[in-house]
């Protein structure tokens, strides 16, 4: 499907595909190769893409693996008319994928304050720096508990948090701390499903703490880290913000911090 790349960007490396994954018939993942000099925290994005029309078409994408990891790993929706995601969608094994050179973002633990808990609320693909963090050992060291949520309007959709939680116990760097560590939440806003609704009004009814059995959140003892839909993060904010949550900065480490999911 592609043509040979030449002379690529100097902000870009041209890597390979391994894998490709589709979850969905809206959802997919793939992994690449990883540059050998390539570094980034986990929880940052990158730029990458395909050539077309022998021009870089690149969108923002979220790492979905750590940083130790030899392979870099991403998770996407299929926009049919999207620029890049209706090409990107299509990507087989040994495919060549331009990868950008300088890692960046505020979903890393470095830009929050220390604490005993971490709230990790995502919805669709923002689930995906989530992915990254979780595998990372870093995490555990810092927190005492973890709480992963992840919402979506269909069942199916779950499909790639539900993995991730499920290949955490056979992790070769963080299994066993993950088994007793990590709490999972999963909701769904549309199909019928053991938690239903938004996860800000499931946070408001108190409902996600007493599925969970853990209190309520408090600024004094936990941190929070949101991605997904802009409603989704904005609803989450205010809520954080009357608790007296403030926004954490790379120059700032506070109690929480946004990023929106990224869609083509």
């Amino acid at each position: 499907m592609q043509s040979v790349i030449k002379n690529p960007p100097k902000n870009v490396t041209i890597e390979q595909v391994l894998r490709v994954n589709h979850w969905t018939e809206t959802l997919f993942s793939f992994r690449t190769t990883r540059p050998a000099a390539f570094r980034f925290r986990s929880g940052e994005f990158i730029m990458l893409g395909l050539l077309q029309n022998e021009k870089p078409l690149l969108r923002a994408y979220s790492i979905a693996s750590p940083h130790w990891d030899d392979g870099l790993d991403f998770y996407s929706i299929k926009v049919q008319d999207g620029p890049l995601t209706s090409l990107l969608q299509h990507i087989r094994p040994e495919d060549k994928i331009l990868i950008g050179k300088k890692p960046t973002g505020t979903l890393v633990t470095d830009n929050l304050k220390p604490a005993q808990r971490i709230f990790l609320f995502s919805t669709g693909t923002g689930v995906a720096p989530f992915s990254s963090l979780v595998r990372d050992p870093e995490l555990y060291e810092k927190y005492e508990q973890i709480i992963l949520t992840h919402t979506c309007r269909k069942v199916e959709e779950l499909k790639f948090s539900q993995a991730l939680v499920n290949d955490l116990r056979n992790d070769p760097l963080v299994g066993d701390l993950a088994q007793s560590r990590i709490k999972y939440f999963a909701s769904c806003t549309r199909d019928s499903f053991m938690n239903i609704g938004r996860i800000t009004d499931q946070i408001t009814s108190e409902s996600f703490f007493k599925e969970l059995s853990i209190d309520p959140l408090n600024p004094n003892t936990d941190v929070v880290m949101i991605c997904g839909s802009m409603q989704m993060i904005n609803d989450t904010c205010e809520i954080l913000e009357n608790l007296g949550f403030e926004e954490g900065s790379n120059s700032k480490p506070a109690s929480y911090v946004i990023e929106k999911a990224f869609a083509d």
